[in-house]
């Protein structure tokens, strides 16, 4: 990818030193993986970060036989830095949720960047603090009704990853069980309120290309207490 394309993509070098975004192309590695393909294994040593040019990827925690979605990354993100951080074991896995296309860096290459460049090293902070936010959100939500948690999901996916249409915003056609695990609501409840908010007509699922198409995000917002 050229220089520009990656500032423009990536939040994350938005105010990486010139010298940096330079290397960037000599380093990285481009991979491509189908839906439903493990990127990365639970208890694997971290040993690259992960960007995501195009598709979603769903990040996940094993519990024996039992698995959850903890959270839904998309064009623009990235994965795989706190294995690097802490030099420790991968605590989740990462499942192509579509067909994906990510670019990679390694681990020693990382944290090279993040020693030589401060800006940047600022930067990966401030998002790893929007995330630790968004976690406190979640934990906010509890005790809200189950509308107002998938509303705040379906919102929050908007923003961070929406492709804006004349007639809405899309993003991916979740599958209902991970829509209701990264919302901490019931598989049942997640059903009947996305048969509720199509009924509305705010939102409209396209089978074809597998995406939702969110057509009032104004009611989203509402319904989701952020207006």
């Amino acid at each position: 990818m050229q220089i520009a394309a990656i500032c423009q993509l990536f939040p994350l070098f938005e105010t990486a030193e010139s010298e940096t975004l330079e290397g960037l192309s000599a380093i990285a590695t481009e991979h491509e993986y189908p839906a439903e393909r493990a990127v990365v294994i639970e208890d694997a040593w971290g040993n690259a970060i992960y960007f995501v040019i195009s598709g979603w990827v769903k990040v996940r925690l094993l519990t024996g036989e039992t698995e959850k979605t903890l959270a839904i990354l998309g064009r623009g993100d990235f994965f795989g830095e706190m294995a690097i951080l802490d030099e420790s074991p991968r605590s989740t896995d990462v499942v192509s949720l579509s067909p994906v296309h990510l670019f990679s860096i390694s681990a020693q290459r990382f944290t090279q960047m993040l020693f030589k460049d401060g800006k940047f090293q600022h930067r990966l902070l401030q998002l790893m603090v929007k995330r630790l936010r968004q976690s406190n959100l979640r934990l906010q939500l509890r005790g809200q009704p189950s509308a107002v948690k998938l509303a705040n999901t379906l919102v929050s996916l908007a923003e961070s990853y929406g492709q804006p249409l004349e007639s809405g915003i899309n993003i991916y056609n979740l599958p209902h069980q991970d829509l209701a695990d990264v919302s901490d609501i019931g598989l049942e409840d997640t059903h009947k309120i996305m048969e509720k908010l199509d009924s509305k007509g705010w939102v409209k699922a396209n089978p074809g290309d597998q995406t939702l198409q969110l057509l009032n995000l104004k009611q989203l917002m509402h319904l989701a207490g952020r207006v």
